[in-house]
């Protein structure tokens, strides 16, 4: 006879309940893969946050330091252009101190050999960039000078007026690149990747046409530069100077950029002038980020002339008026009451001698991996004055049309 309870044999009922009991009395197994990603979370959120913060500041930082005001009145109400979200244009020059061996300048005080003006359009997703040559003749208080000369003479001021007078048009804001900091900047990004549009070697870049490749600092300066070797001359070494710019810009939101955030922002700390506030940055980022998914690029082109001994490029009234559309259209200002003879030369310019060519506008569609599709038309004059199309300051002329 069984001597206590637990030695009969158990039914099907009583096994449960006994496991169950049992069940309770046991330990819950420890879970520290849970507490582990949980953890793991935590600091990935609380990094992150961090270097959030830290990219911010070390880039407002940065922006601070690069501000410069034109110390000119506007055209416009910029202010108000980028808070309705509106068409914008800015000027962007480039220096040639620190490249190609040139001497360092902390004020950027040289030659501004690279002259382009480029348009944001946010809710066509657009943007255009002109090139103007550095030998476009333009007149500087009353005396002939080559554009590229109106910064040196008036500073950033005075190289944004020679702009606005010659196409008519409102600048809202300017950046100043010193193109040797260019090779650092491009560095700090990794590297950039373009489709070459012809086969050369020139210093570090050695490119083949049609053929991507990835340049560094110094090369890519290198292929922006060479212009010699080039059958278009120095107009072809405006296009290959959009080009990199347009590879920059799309390829600057990518993962190797941003993880360089820090190396970036310094360099262009060191290298880079602008009156484009913090504020304005932000507002960018905010409405126009998604503005470069379409990109036109252009150039002013002109005739060759000797004046006083020195060559020039000379710019029509009709390649004027027609840039000058264009940029109006991009940036949504009417056209209406524009006409090729707002243009005409009322200050005639004896040359000493002079070679004609025909005068043509070139247009060119850029995509975001750096490759160009040109398109050229001819208007055949060639003609070798210039002047003011009238004796008024553009500047306050314009506070009233735009």
């Amino acid at each position: 006879m069984p001597e206590n309870n637990n030695d009969y044999p158990m039914g099907p009922r009583q096994r449960r309940y006994r496991e169950q009991q049992r069940s309770h009395l046991k330990p819950r197994k420890k879970r520290p893969w849970l507490i582990t990603i949980l953890i793991a979370l935590l600091l990935v959120i609380i990094g992150g946050t961090w270097w959030g913060v830290k990219t911010w500041n070390a880039a407002k930082n940065t922006m601070n330091s690069t501000y410069q005001s034109t110390g000119s009145k506007k055209s416009r109400n910029v202010d108000a252009v980028l808070k309705s979200g509106k068409p914008f244009s800015i000027l962007l020059l480039g220096t040639d101190t620190g490249a190609l061996g040139r001497s360092q300048s902390t004020n950027f005080s040289a030659r501004t050999d690279t002259m382009i003006v480029a348009t944001i359009n946010p809710k066509k997703e657009t943007m255009t960039l002109t090139s103007i040559p550095r030998d476009t003749q333009v007149l500087i208080d009353g005396q002939s000078e080559k554009i590229n000369a109106a910064y040196t003479i008036g500073g950033a001021s005075g190289a944004v007026k020679s702009v606005e007078k010659l196409l008519d048009f409102p600048i809202d804001f300017y950046a100043l690149i010193n193109m040797g900091g260019l090779k650092q900047i491009i560095n700090a990004m990794g590297g950039v990747t373009i489709t070459p549009t012809m086969t050369f070697k020139y210093g570090n870049a050695n490119v083949k046409k049609g053929v991507k490749i990835k340049l560094k600092g110094a090369a890519a300066l290198d292929y922006s530069r060479m212009r010699y070797d080039d059958p278009l001359g120095d107009y072809g070494r405006q296009k290959r100077q959009r080009q990199l710019i347009m590879a920059m810009v799309s390829q600057s939101n990518s993962l190797g950029s941003i993880a360089n955030i820090e190396k970036i922002t310094k360099q262009l700390s060191n290298n880079m002038r602008t009156d484009l506030t913090w504020n304005d940055m932000v507002a960018l980022d905010t409405k126009y980020k998604n503005a470069s998914h379409h990109a036109k690029t252009y150039t002013l082109q002109g005739t060759d002339s000797t004046i006083d001994g020195l060559s020039y490029q000379v710019a029509s009234s009709s390649e004027r008026y027609k840039a000058s559309k264009r940029i109006r259209q991009a940036l949504g200002l009417s056209i209406s009451s524009l006409s090729e003879s707002d243009f005409t030369e009322t200050a005639s310019i004896t040359t000493s001698s002079s070679s004609s060519s025909s005068s043509s506008s070139s247009s060119t569609t850029t995509t975001t991996d750096g490759t160009t599709t040109d398109g050229t038309t001819t208007d055949g004059t060639g003609t070798t004055t210039y002047g003011t199309s009238t004796t008024q300051d553009t500047t306050t002329t314009q506070t009233n049309q735009y």
